[in-house]
């Protein structure tokens, strides 16, 4: 997308988030309940179901640096609004840069029109996001057994795929190597595959975080994104760019907090004058801005690098760490 079409397009979408979504995110917050049926056409109508999915497929092709003001901006509007989308981005990304193209003519067009979701399951109730993936895919002639759990599966409720970390090779621990890992995409209707709904959390209510059970579940061979034993890269391959996902979400979250507390400091009064005119004050508030200008600074060089495929483990990493320090 060119710079002024895309200027266009994001002004266009800012003004949707802040004029229709915002009034709504307080309510989500306190009830946990996602307006579906009102929003997710509206997200459809201003393609945020497919920012990151390439343009031959429908989406809007966005590079990493046109899509970390996007995040941003969700975060500052609505945290839950951020989760539900910065995930289902996420996982389409996955396929776009690993499938093949049967699979991305098959998935990616009804991703970026909303019209299927695909969740990103690694993380399971004894292990996290690497070698001690537990969840198993066995051969057994023209398909795979899937046996195990994952948990914290953000949308869970309403995907109707999940991009699930099996283990595909079975050795000892102490053996456990990269090409043990393969992603398989697993429909929900699937046969003893079952979702059960993660207790409230704290925050971010509204997108359904599940448990997802198979026991037994059997999905065709060529369920595969990538090849057998590309599961690593493919999802560590997108928890990098995901580092800076979320160091972006973290910076919508700290530029809507340093905006409201300039406000408030301009209208609360002690000793009849502004809080906003106390030297003590203006340090906290200073600290603040310096805080979000340099992780703007960080996000623009690790979102430059991404997009120029270049190596940025450490970088990326350092820009989490920033937006949440922040």
């Amino acid at each position: 997308m060119n710079n002024d079409t895309y200027e266009i397009y994001r002004r266009q979408v800012f003004d949707f988030l802040w004029q229709e979504v915002e009034p709504l995110a307080a309510g989500i917050e306190q009830s946990g309940v996602f307006p579906r049926d009102e929003l997710f056409p509206k997200f459809r109508e201003h393609g945020l179901w497919g920012l990151l999915i390439p343009e031959c497929y429908g989406g809007k092709g966005l590079t990493t640096k046109q899509y970390l003001p996007f995040l941003a901006e969700f975060s500052k509007v609505a945290g839950v609004v951020r989760v539900l989308l910065h995930v289902h981005n996420t996982s389409a990304r996955a396929v776009a840069s690993y499938g093949t193209e049967a699979q991305k003519e098959w998935l990616l067009p009804a991703l970026a029109q909303g019209k299927s979701s695909l969740t990103f399951a690694i993380t399971e109730p004894n292990s996290g996001s690497g070698m001690d993936v537990a969840c198993q895919a066995v051969r057994d002639g023209s398909e795979w057994i899937v046996t195990g759990t994952k948990h914290y599966i953000t949308n869970a409720g309403f995907a109707d795929l999940h991009l699930v970390c099996c283990r595909t090779h079975e050795e000892p621990v102490v053996h456990r190597n990269r090409r043990a890992l393969t992603a398989l995409v697993i429909p929900s209707e699937t046969a003893d595959f079952t979702i059960e709904p993660m207790p409230r959390m704290m925050g971010n209510n509204g997108p359904h975080h599940g448990i997802l059970h198979f026991d037994g579940a059997r999905v065709p061979l060529d369920s595969i994104i990538g090849a057998e034993g590309d599961g690593l890269e493919v999802f560590l391959g997108e928890l990098e760019p995901s580092r800076a996902f979320v160091a972006a979400s973290s910076l919508g979250a700290a530029e809507r907090a340093l905006e409201i507390a300039i406000d408030f400091s301009k209208h609360r009064k002690t000793f009849s004058k502004t809080i906003a005119a106390r030297p003590s004050i203006q340090s906290e508030l200073a600290e603040m801005a310096r805080d979000v200008y340099a992780l703007k600074l960080i996000l623009e060089d690790v979102a430059e690098k991404i997009d120029k495929a270049q190596d940025c483990a450490l970088e990326a990493s350092i820009a989490k760490l920033t937006g949440l320090e922040t």
